[in-house]
């Protein structure tokens, strides 16, 4: 699944052209590399999106088939220190 496309579905961003644009920004980690809107995700990856005062981190549990809410799809995991 498209990662842009995943993080609208799992209400992770609301819009997917918002998710696009912040992919192409380079705020979006997939598995601490940065990665683009048409970047495959898959269960197991971690999910890193740092928006402005925001740092989400996030591991895929599954992928869903429609738009729902992150619970169940991702586990939140807590912020690294520096």
């Amino acid at each position: 699944m498209r990662l842009d496309l995943f993080l609208k579905m799992s209400r992770l961003i609301k819009r997917r052209s918002l998710a696009k644009e912040i992919c192409d920004a380079g705020c979006v980690h997939i598995n601490d590399r940065v990665a683009k809107a048409g970047a495959e995700v898959k269960v197991a990856d971690v999910l890193t999106v740092d928006i402005r005062d925001r740092l989400i981190r996030a591991r895929i549990l599954r992928l869903p088939q429609r738009v729902e809410g992150p619970e169940g799809i991702v586990e939140m995991l807590p912020e690294e220190s520096e």
